[in-house]
């Protein structure tokens, strides 16, 4: 890895130790790396630093050599509205959108340009542990020896001292019933103190009114605090996709056509076909 990226990795990790609060928080929020290795790298001792440890920060902090270009779609703008609403006012909100709408990219810049927001992409193996592991890590807290009961009570408490704090679910429809529980836990501990966003596709709404209907336990506590709605996004549109062309070099009207007709409508799609046009 040549010097100019490690520079501007650098930075990128400066930035994020200043967003999570502290070096301890920053470091604890990163898998497989130590303070020691985050301080190494903000006073430019890095020589012995493997070029496989700067590839995992550079990921998990959100820094990338690519040069695309984030457009605000109709969706980024009101995914931004509604995470914005839910950190200012405490509010629960579930929103669910199609594969490719650009929903979780709209959740990283905003966790990336406001404090005290806190991330889960969830995973279908997630047990209750790891659920907790993964949110004290987000809160950049040491889980270690912790059971756990012991880490929902250090959840709880960290969330309570923080001003206006919101967590993230991102891909909530992969987590298990029994994780699933735990939000409604975190609601019942945090009401009007932390606002909690569940995001999702439509296959959240779905499962979850059926099991309204088939008097699924704790299902009718979860609809309960989401405001017993689930907030549609409108989808990615051929503006939407006219847009993010121009705004990453495609210009011509034929390709932005051949891109719209590409796309299924799906901004990873788009993405791609992108990148083979320009690299043809």
């Amino acid at each position: 890895m040549k010097d100019s990226e490690k520079k501007q990795i650098r930075e990128a990790l400066a930035d994020y130790c200043e967003h999570k609060g502290s070096q301890n928080k920053a470091a604890n929020s990163l898998k497989g790396a130590s303070s020691a290795v985050v301080s190494k790298i903000l006073t430019g001792d890095w020589d012995m630093i493997a070029d496989e440890m700067w590839r995992n920060i550079a990921s998990q902090i959100g820094y990338s050599a690519d040069t695309w270009a984030v457009v605000e779609t109709r969706d980024f703008q009101l995914m931004n509205i509604m995470l914005s609403d839910a950190q200012k006012f405490s509010n629960v909100l579930a929103i669910v959108g199609e594969a490719g709408s650009g929903k979780s990219l709209a959740i990283r810049n905003y966790a990336s340009t406001h404090k005290r927001v806190f991330t889960l992409c969830c995973a279908e193996y997630w047990n209750r542990k790891a659920f907790m592991q993964e949110l004290l890590s987000a809160m950049g807290r040491d889980y270690s020896g912790y059971n756990v009961n012991e880490m929902m009570a250090e959840i709880v408490r960290g969330l309570k001292v923080m001003d206006k704090p919101l967590i993230i679910i991102d891909e909530a429809d992969k987590l298990s019933d029994q994780v699933l529980y735990f939000f409604i836990t975190i609601y019942n501990q945090l009401e009007d103190r932390c606002g909690i966003i569940l995001c999702a596709t439509d296959h959240l709404e779905k499962r979850i009114k059926k099991g309204l209907k088939c008097n699924r336990k704790g299902y009718k506590e979860i609809f309960s605090r989401i405001g017993r709605r689930f907030i549609p996004l409108q989808g990615v549109g051929s503006r939407d996709i006219t847009e993010v062309c121009i705004a990453n070099g495609i210009t011509e009207k034929q390709q932005i056509k051949d891109v719209i007709e590409d796309s299924e409508y799906d901004l990873r799609r788009v993405r791609r076909k992108i990148h083979a046009i320009k690299n043809m």
